[in-house]
């Protein structure tokens, strides 16, 4: 009896370990191309956060029934994003997000010809903390969320 309540234990601790270094690798998927982003405008770097990540997915695994892009309307900054397929990555979201750089006006602090928030707030300076999250929907699309804190897009602030 003893023994098999070791090797329960051992088991659960493997498996633990496991999700926590998957936790890790997939938070660098996040990671990586937001601070390459930032370090393009002179940011630093974002730390992965694991209350924002656990934050992230709480809230992704709401939105497994419909995969629907509402806001959480928590207290952190947040960028959403959806695609459809397996092949749609973490990478692939924030990807999104950065591509409305060509959209913001750093002279007028404002968007011109497109939307530009999701970058700005990729590349807010205030911002130090990340935590993202990736989920398959019922639907077979991928629901991408990333939570940012502080948060940033500040009305009449520029982002960096």
């Amino acid at each position: 009896m003893e023994l098999t309540s070791i090797k329960l234990v051992t088991i659960f601790l493997l498996i633990f370990s496991c999700c926590i270094h998957l936790s890790l690798a997939s938070g660098l998927h996040f990671l990586i191309p937001h601070n390459e982003a930032r370090a393009k405008v002179g940011v630093q770097p974002l730390t992965w956060n694991k209350t924002l990540a656990a934050y992230a997915r709480g809230y992704a695994l709401q939105r497994l029934g419909d995969c629907n892009l509402e806001h959480s309307k928590g207290p952190f900054g947040e960028n959403l994003a959806e695609g459809y397929g397996y092949q749609f990555s973490a990478v692939d979201a924030v990807n999104l997000w950065v591509g409305e750089k060509q959209h913001y006006d750093y002279e007028s602090n404002s968007c011109v010809g497109g939307a530009c928030l999701h970058y700005t707030q990729v590349v807010w300076r205030d911002s130090i903390h990340l935590g993202c999250a990736r989920v398959r929907c019922h639907n077979d699309w991928r629901f991408v969320i990333c939570s940012y804190d502080p948060p940033g897009n500040y009305l009449g602030q520029r982002p960096y």
